[in-house]
């Protein structure tokens, strides 16, 4: 008869970290410390664009479009880049999008092992700490080309606003004012969020914002999908405020994607920002 308890290394007392307990019992399960074969491995596998996230008074608001690429070639049409991280964050993934979900997954586990050994949560900053070390120990797949480009947001209950926090391939963390995107239509999306993101937007608004920007990636950005409605395949929106993380239900996305599409039928570069005159000094 087997012995039911749990192995000794798991009754030892240790770090709050999952990925360190991990990295000490089984490194090799470790996305960043499997090793790949010389040269650039970027085109092996699909990857996953563009993101976006935007605040609003009382809360945040991440969307990620749903296409795939290897190449020019459309690798899947419906994938998820947006995840609930814990009850109140959320991270989105661009770069290679198998290590991406894997990374996703251990850093859920990691948070939850920590409120489990600590019986708190980890705070806003130790959140976006903790995912900058993960990305750090994948740099050397990230160097020859399967790099995983997070975007971390949630609602900090200290601070009681909504954070975002946006790194690079090295694992430098860095946070964002009101908006931010990540992945290949970032730049289009962020011009677009430039335009259109007010500080007292509502929590619909702001999604319709966000919806917008993901319009314009995907107008200009041939990896970045735009609303399928043919397939009824749209953006996933995670919307996190002080009462914890929800994902937007299809149907609610949908409403405001076919409002959009409405919108540039008649308008297809989307809704113009007025010029605002202002005064010269000492007119």
């Amino acid at each position: 008869m087997s012995d039911p308890r749990l192995p000794a290394a798991f009754l030892q007392p240790g770090s709050s970290s999952f990925s360190d307990f991990l990295a000490v019992q089984a490194p090799d399960l470790l996305p960043g410390r499997r090793a790949v074969p010389q040269g650039h491995a970027g085109d092996l596998a699909p990857h996953g664009t563009t993101i976006v996230a935007a605040t609003f008074p009382g809360g945040v608001v991440m969307a990620g479009d749903r296409r795939a690429t290897m190449g020019n070639i459309i690798a899947q049409r419906d994938i998820e880049k947006v995840f609930p991280a814990d009850e109140f964050s959320a991270v989105g993934i661009a770069g290679s999008a198998g290590l991406a979900v894997e990374m996703v997954r251990l850093f859920q586990t990691e948070l939850e092992h920590y409120e489990k050994i600590e019986g708190s949560t980890l705070s806003m900053d130790g959140k976006a700490n903790r995912l900058a070390a993960l990305i750090r120990s994948n740099l050397g797949m990230a160097m020859q080309g399967l790099a995983v480009v997070p975007l971390f947001a949630g609602f900090d209950l200290a601070s009681n606003q909504g954070r975002i926090f946006s790194y690079d391939v090295t694992g430098g963390r860095y946070e964002e004012t009101a908006f931010h995107s990540v992945g290949s239509g970032s730049l289009f999306a962020r011009g677009s969020l430039k335009k259109l993101y007010r500080d007292d937007l509502t929590a619909e608004q702001t999604v319709q914002a966000v919806v917008e920007a993901l319009y314009d990636a995907a107008d200009d950005d041939s990896a970045t999908g735009g609303p399928d409605v043919t397939r009824r395949i749209f953006p996933v929106v995670q919307v996190m405020t002080a009462d914890g993380g929800r994902r937007m239900p299809d149907a609610d996305v949908a409403t405001i994607a076919d409002r959009v599409i409405a919108g540039r039928m008649t308008s297809p570069d989307g809704p113009t920002a007025p010029l605002t005159a202002r005064p010269l000094e000492g007119a």
